[in-house]
This record gives C-alpha cells, sequence and structure tokens, in this order.
C-alpha cells in the first residue's frame, strides 16, 4: 500500500467494502472512525487530539462565517462521493481543523499520516491511477509553509477548498457561504492558539451540534437555504457520530433520544417554516443534552469502556 505504482479503481473499490464490511466472525465495531487509523494508535486517536487553534473573529458576521466553515469542514456530505458513504469529512485528514499523524485508510494512504489527494478511488476527475500519498499538513503549521496564501483579499484560498471538494472528492457545488466559511475557517486556526492535546469527549461533540444547529437558523433567518441544509447535515452527521459511541447495551434510551433529534432535524428540509422548526428543535436541545450527558461514563466515551470494547485487531 505505500509503494508508489498504478493501481486500478475497481481494486482499489473492492478493498474498501472488504474494509468497510468487516468479517462475518469479527462483526464491525461501531465507531467507523477507528477503521482507519493506525494501529497501535487507535485508542488514543478515539479520546484525545490536537487542540483546534482557533482564533475567533471579532465582527458578528465574521463568526458567522466561521461557523459554517468549521461544521462544514465536519460534514461528510459535503465531500459526496465515495467519501460521503464511507463517512469522510475534511476532519478525517485534518483532525480538529489540524493534521492526523494516525490516518491510514486502504487505497488512500501509504505510511501513517498520509492520503494521495490524486486517488482514483475518490475521484474521476483528479484520479491519475497511481497510489502517491503525500503526508497531510496541519493547518495550523506556520504561514510560510501554507501550500495556498491565506490573504483574504484573494481568491486563492476559496478556489483550493472548492477543487478539493469539486474536484478531489466529486463532491457537489459549495453553496457561496459554505465556500466563503470553510475559508473563513481555515484563516482563523493559527499557530499563536495552539495549546497541546485535548480530549475528544460528549461535551465537544454536542457543542458541535449545537454550534451548526445556531449557524443554520442563522442562515435560515438570512434566507440563505441552501447554506442552512449544509448546515443541519453537518448536525446530523454529528448526531450519529455520537450515536455510534452509545451503541452498548442498556443504552437504547439514549439512541432513541438521538434518532428522534436527527428525525427532527430532517424533517426541517421539507418544514413549511423551517426557521420555526429549528428553533423549537435548538430548545429542546439542552434537556436531550443533560440526558446524554447521564449515560456518558456507560457509553464508548469512557477511556474504560472503550477499551474493553476494542476488538484487539483493531489495537
Amino acid at each position: 500500500m505505500g509503494r508508489e505504482g498504478p493501481i486500478p479503481r475497481l481494486v482499489t473499490a473492492a478493498s474498501l467494502l472488504v474494509f468497510l464490511a468487516g468479517t462475518a466472525d469479527s462483526p464491525a465495531f461501531p465507531i467507523s472512525s477507528a477503521r482507519w487509523l493506525a494501529p497501535g494508535r487507535i485508542q488514543q486517536g478515539l479520546t484525545t487530539q490536537l487542540s483546534e487553534c482557533l482564533v475567533l473573529p471579532s465582527g458578528k458576521a465574521e463568526r458567522q462565517a466561521v461557523a459554517i466553515g468549521r461544521a462544514a469542514f465536519r460534514a461528510p456530505l459535503l465531500l459526496g462521493g465515495q467519501a460521503a458513504r464511507v463517512g469522510l469529512s475534511c476532519a478525517s485528514c485534518h483532525r480538529n481543523g489540524r493534521g492526523n499523524p494516525d490516518l491510514l485508510f486502504p487505497g488512500l494512504s501509504g505510511a501513517p499520516g498520509t492520503a494521495d489527494v490524486t486517488s482514483s478511488l475518490m475521484s474521476k476527475h483528479r484520479g491519475d491511477g497511481t497510489v502517491n500519498p503525500k503526508p497531510i499538513p496541519d493547518l495550523a503549521a506556520r504561514p510560510s509553509a501554507h501550500r495556498v496564501p491565506r490573504d483574504p483579499q484573494k481568491v486563492a484560498l476559496p478556489r483550493f477548498i472548492r477543487g478539493l471538494i469539486v474536484e478531489e472528492f466529486d463532491g457537489p457545488e459549495p453553496p457561496p457561504a459554505v465556500l466563503a466559511g470553510l475559508a473563513a475557517y481555515v484563516r482563523a486556526i493559527r499557530p499563536e492558539a495552539c495549546a497541546g492535546e485535548e480530549a475528544i469527549n460528549l461535551d465537544s461533540m454536542l457543542a458541535e451540534t449545537e454550534q451548526a444547529a445556531a449557524a443554520a437558523a442563522t442562515s435560515l433567518a438570512q434566507r440563505d437555504r441552501e447554506t442552512a441544509l449544509v448546515l443541519i447535515a453537518a448536525a446530523r452527521s454529528t448526531l450519529g457520530r455520537i450515536d455510534e459511541r452509545f451503541r452498548l447495551p442498556g443504552l437504547e434510551p439514549s439512541r432513541a433520544l438521538l434518532r428522534t433529534a436527527d428525525r427532527e432535524l430532517q424533517s426541517v428540509r421539507s418544514s413549511a417554516d423551517p426557521g420555526r422548526n429549528i428553533r423549537q428543535w435548538r430548545r429542546l436541545w439542552p434537556a436531550r443534552e443533560a440526558q446524554l450527558r447521564r449515560y456518558e461514563k456507560r457509553s464508548l466515551f469512557s477511556t474504560r469502556i472503550l477499551s474493553q470494547h476494542l476488538p484487539p485487531s483493531l489495537n
């Protein structure tokens, strides 16, 4: 996998399907991202990550742009194609807006922490039929290491991001506010704000869900339905990541709560008054957060519980 050379798209796709399905005598571990973390680093990769290094702008409109970009960055549906089907988002390679030294994805990676940006598996536009993975850059690297200038007065960064979405991953054309938001989010990641590692816990994912829903509500108030739908999809994908951690016996009520919250977000798409629906959802969310927190220590958010359930084949 780490050697350069031609590789047929069909073979790579077939390998990916086997990878996702698992084996009949070894049921798939519920946390999907565990399947693309390097052996020996999976438990650490599921419990800790580098800090986000985010510097929020002072203006209200600028903060909304960063919120849109931050949520979209974590949404698999933004990329579309194979990536969306397996749950890959921008944050899969750039965890918390950084890098991912533990990424080891079939057909994309060579050594851990690398990815092939011209993979035929993910793109019919940029796929070159050759395995040539490169190190994943840390978005909080010093400015001199930036591949693309981040000057907000220039179009280089949004143009580059659009190419990644539409060409590298065969994703749909992003709404203008989403593309602008992604650029704003990347610009807001700065090395001076870095602070070591932080825990991956329920609170961080609950906050991601609420922030995406809040940004969606603002977009709906601004009559930007296209952007709001991307943000609602982002909130739903985070609910799905929370649900993965609650897939243990005895936690069925928590999963039922998550399914209800997800259905309500899904219904916003077809609602005659989506703004009212998302406001109602946000009113209910704090009580739902509190209920989920009661069972966090019994879920796969707990390092102890995670260690007990992690198959030896994955670590």
